[in-house]
């Protein structure tokens, strides 16, 4: 989960400001993180999401981005944790 963290708070450092809520519920690890930006991010062309992806699924996690045009950008992932 750092890592995730920390890919998509550069992201944020790089593109605006944002929120983020970090919850447990049960034996689950969920992070929202919502941006003020423009929107229209994409996993293609290097911008570091697909590698988060990548890395979230490897863990058996799951990964959504939702970043409409005219914004803004979310980011939802879920990744079990041990009790």
């Amino acid at each position: 989960m750092r890592i995730v963290i920390a890919e998509a708070l550069t992201n944020i450092a790089k593109h605006s400001g944002a929120e983020v809520v970090l919850r447990r519920e049960d034996d689950v690890l969920h992070l929202r993180i919502t941006d003020d930006g423009r929107g229209g991010a994409a996993e293609s062309g290097g911008s570091g999401l697909g590698g988060m992806r990548r890395r979230v699924e490897a863990l058996d996690g799951t990964f959504a981005l939702a970043s409409p045009a005219d914004g803004p950008t979310t980011v939802t992932v879920s990744l079990p944790c041990g009790l």
